[in-house]
């Protein structure tokens, strides 16, 4: 498995009246991200744009720290 990727050069694709990003398959298998994985967009710094996958805790897990 590949264990980090250097910086790719992508552009924005017309979908209806947006426009989208196309994460390309080896970028989501590195980092775990699925189609129902939540995603934290932001700009910490107003000049880049940052995009974070969120990792839920599971029922089971939230149960057991509710004890």
């Amino acid at each position: 498995m590949i264990n980090h990727m250097a910086g790719l050069v992508k552009k924005l694709t017309k979908y209806g009246n947006c426009l989208a990003l196309i994460i390309d398959r080896p970028v989501l298998e590195l980092l775990g991200i699925e189609i129902d994985t939540p995603l934290e967009i932001s700009t910490p710094d107003g000049k880049n744009l940052k995009i974070t996958p969120l990792r839920t805790v599971s029922g089971s897990q939230r149960r057991g720290r509710e004890k």
